[in-house]
């Protein structure tokens, strides 16, 4: 292994470290991993929910809450219906949940058993047999153009909320609200489909509490500038800027109807800072004969954020958090629409205790589809898994406590393997109603039949994996000659369907090639691709988008199904495709990136804070990783049964031994390393939780001595 330390600059570090009040190890490790931009490094610095975005920012979001509320009004039968995995699982939860607790007649789907993915026409012909007249999708229903075209013609509205990449043509939808529309203005695309359901349903408490949902408001701020004014308004609605106008003008040169203003303000019920002397500068500006009416929101604002109290906004920015993350110095207009902002959303109590449980939903999506944890997914999943330690919500308390997570610390990655698949087994064995059921009942013996019935299938899908890679191995191995090398695929009718997407992951970490898994039933074949090596799966499955039922999916993972009498040609295009796959060369010996150098005396239980702070960990935001020199080995104790594999090391810092365990390591000692021994090592800083007790250790990833290490 070569370790990579990457050299960074000095002068960064220090500028990163003085702007943003952070300590020079927490700025070398952010300049290190390239996160140098103000709107990146807040979300690895704050936790507060205001920074998570507006979630009218989504496209059609005011179109769908308008139509719910319609809904809500005239008594209307709803139907949400979701995916089958634990994202669209918990989504489906999170939102019925919400809508029930608005007194709505809500009921809820999924696809069960052999049930293709996403929006059927048949549940459509069902629901309007039952009187209902609205259909929200969660985690599907971006390439359901057929079946919201028969919702369409037998009268039902469908809003679509999802998360997957549209294709060139979408759906005649009500509203589609998806970050990853072509329109979408939304600044981060990589939402689970729970979190998008998440901003749904904030966006209805917004609508409900808020006296200014649906208003356009204009926040106005004049500001001297040389021997001009300049004037700056933004045109507001739902707390999301529409429009902006910035006019500069000299007192005297022209009057107020030869400017923009007149057209801009129309209409806008109109707010400023300081009334009296913005007043006074357009007074200055117009004449005295001007007379625009504004309301002052500097007292009002004030009550509510003591530390304004009196001040210009001038001062204000100083003081602001959200300002120094601007990458731009902010304006003074700036300043105040964060100000309103703000204000607004403590007023109204925008985010509550009942947020932050819909957050645990939220996190358990982002975590079980993978989705990057940066930007809003980091507020999102740390927000959530915090909730769920405090006061898990029903359903997942059961399964907590079933699975030995109760009362205890936990982070990302605990949930990523202990939780997220016990729910995803529901879906995978066919009976994903079971997990939506269990996350919405209020009655306590019919939560632990659920969970328990839940983990059975669990274990089940454990064995079935077991005993089914047995099956699917051999066959992808002698698929790869076929593929040139660059994919394997494995097919047939005893592949169980439910475990095509485990298999095909499990197939592309072995042969490090992208991987395809398919279960054939009578009439039709459903498969999972996973990816490997950087290559971009759902650009392949563009390519067989006319012989499918239905596909869809993410860059590095995709689904699909099709007839079986397509098979034929499916299998010669993909042939032909693999010619063309193109796959990122992998250097022969791995490179072990260094985040950060601890002399012995910085090793210290205080690094824990650090590792705290970049929590979570998972995709595109890797565990960070340490490296030490002359560390002492102060104790070594061999560790596996029946077979002695692993060893247990105490290493001397000088001020602490830290016990550290070092995998798949029994034989290196007294070859590579022994007892009182000093050694350079990089490794990893964890929590291990072991008989109700929780400590921290070293998870040792490469060890040499001393006077053997080479960076």
């Amino acid at each position: 292994m070569v370790w990579d330390k990457k050299d960074i600059s000095q002068e960064t570090v220090k500028s990163i470290a003085v702007r943003y009040d952070c300590d020079f190890l927490t700025a070398s490790i952010l300049v290190r991993r390239e996160l140098t931009d103000g709107s990146d490094i807040q979300y690895f610095l704050e936790d507060d929910p205001r920074y998570l975005r507006n979630p009218f920012e989504l496209p059609d979001m005011e179109d769908a809450v308008d139509r719910i509320l319609a809904a809500q009004e005239e008594g209307e039968k709803v139907l949400v219906f979701g995916d089958r995995d634990a994202d669209g699982i918990t989504g489906t939860a999170l939102l019925t949940g919400y809508l029930r607790s608005m007194g709505m007649d809500v009921s809820w789907r999924l696809p069960v058993g052999d049930e293709p993915y996403g929006l059927s026409i048949q549940a459509v012909e069902e629901f309007v047999q039952a009187s209902g007249s609205l259909i929200i999708t969660v985690d599907c229903g971006i390439s359901c153009i057929a079946e919201v075209e028969k919702a369409n013609e037998l009268g039902v509205d469908v809003i679509i909320t999802d998360h997957h990449a549209p294709r060139d043509t979408t759906p005649e939808a009500l509203a589609i609200v998806n970050p990853k529309l072509a329109d979408s203005a939304y600044g981060f695309q990589d939402l689970s489909g729970c979190a998008v359901a998440y901003k749904l349903v904030s966006a209805l408490r917004f609508a409900q509490k808020s006296e200014t949902y649906g208003h356009s408001i204009c926040l106005l701020n004049v500001r001297p500038s040389n021997d001009a004014f300049v004037i700056e308004m933004a045109r507001m609605r739902n707390l999301v800027i529409v429009k902006r106008l910035t006019e500069t003008v000299i007192p005297g040169m022209v009057s107020i109807t030869e400017t923009r203003l007149p057209a801009f303000l129309e209409g806008q019920q109109i707010f400023t800072w300081d009334a009296p002397l913005q007043k006074k500068m357009l007074s200055k500006i117009f004449g005295n004969s001007i007379e625009i009416y504004m309301l002052d929101m500097a007292e009002e604002i004030g009550k509510e954020i003591p530390q304004t109290a009196g001040k210009s906004l001038l001062r204000v920015r100083e003081l602001s958090r959200l300002a120094k993350y601007s990458d731009a110095a902010p304006e003074e207009l700036d300043v105040f629409i964060n100000l309103f902002t703000t204000f607004v959303r403590r007023r109204e109590k925008f985010f509550t205790d009942e947020d932050r449980v819909d957050l645990q939903l939220a996190a358990l999506g982002t975590i079980a589809d993978i989705m990057p944890l940066r930007d809003e997914n980091r507020i999102i999943v740390r927000s959530g898994a915090a909730s769920l330690q405090e006061k898990s919500r029903p359903g997942l308390q059961d399964l907590l406590f079933k699975l030995g997570l109760a009362g205890r610390r936990f982070g990302a990655g605990e949930i990523s393997w202990q939780l997220c698949p016990v729910i995803n087994a529901a879906g995978r064995m066919g009976s994903p109603e079971k997990a939506v059921a269990l996350l919405l009942s209020e009655d306590p013996k019919e939560r632990n039949t659920l969970a328990e019935a839940i983990i059975a299938m669990n274990d089940e899908r454990k064995k079935l994996g077991g005993d089914m890679r047995a099956v699917v191995e051999p066959r992808a191995r002698e698929s790869l000659a076929e593929f040139d090398g660059k994919m394997v695929l494995a097919y047939g009718e005893d592949i169980v369907r439910g475990i095509t997407g485990l298999m095909a992951n499990r197939m592309a970490d072995l042969f490090n090639v992208p991987a395809m898994i398919i279960s054939f039933s009578e009439t039709v074949a459903t498969g999972s691709l996973r990816s490997a090596r950087g290559f971009n799966v759902r650009s392949l499955m563009e390519s067989f988008a006319d012989l499918c039922i239905d596909w869809g999916g993410h860059n590095f993972a995709a689904g699909f199904s099709m007839e079986r009498s397509n098979w034929d040609v499916f299998l010669d295009r993909l042939k032909n495709m693999a010619r063309i796959i193109e796959l990122k060369e992998e250097d022969n010996e791995e490179i072990l990136m260094v985040d950060a150098e601890l002399p012995p005396p910085y090793l210290t239980p205080e690094i824990l804070k650090l590792v705290d702070r970049f929590e979570p960990y998972g995709e595109k935001n890797d565990r960070l990783v340490f490296m030490s020199r002359g560390l002492r080995v102060a104790d070594i104790t061999f560790m596996g049964k029946p077979e002695v594999k692993h060893v247990k090391l105490t290493l001397d810092t000088g001020k602490h031994k830290w016990p550290a365990v070092y995998w798949q390591a029994a034989g290196k000692v007294k070859q590579e390393f022994d007892l009182e021994d000093r050694v350079d090592l990089v490794y990893t800083v964890e929590r291990n939780w072991f008989n109700g007790i929780d400590t921290t250790q070293l998870k040792i990833i490469d060890l040499r001595r001393s006077d053997e290490a080479a960076i």
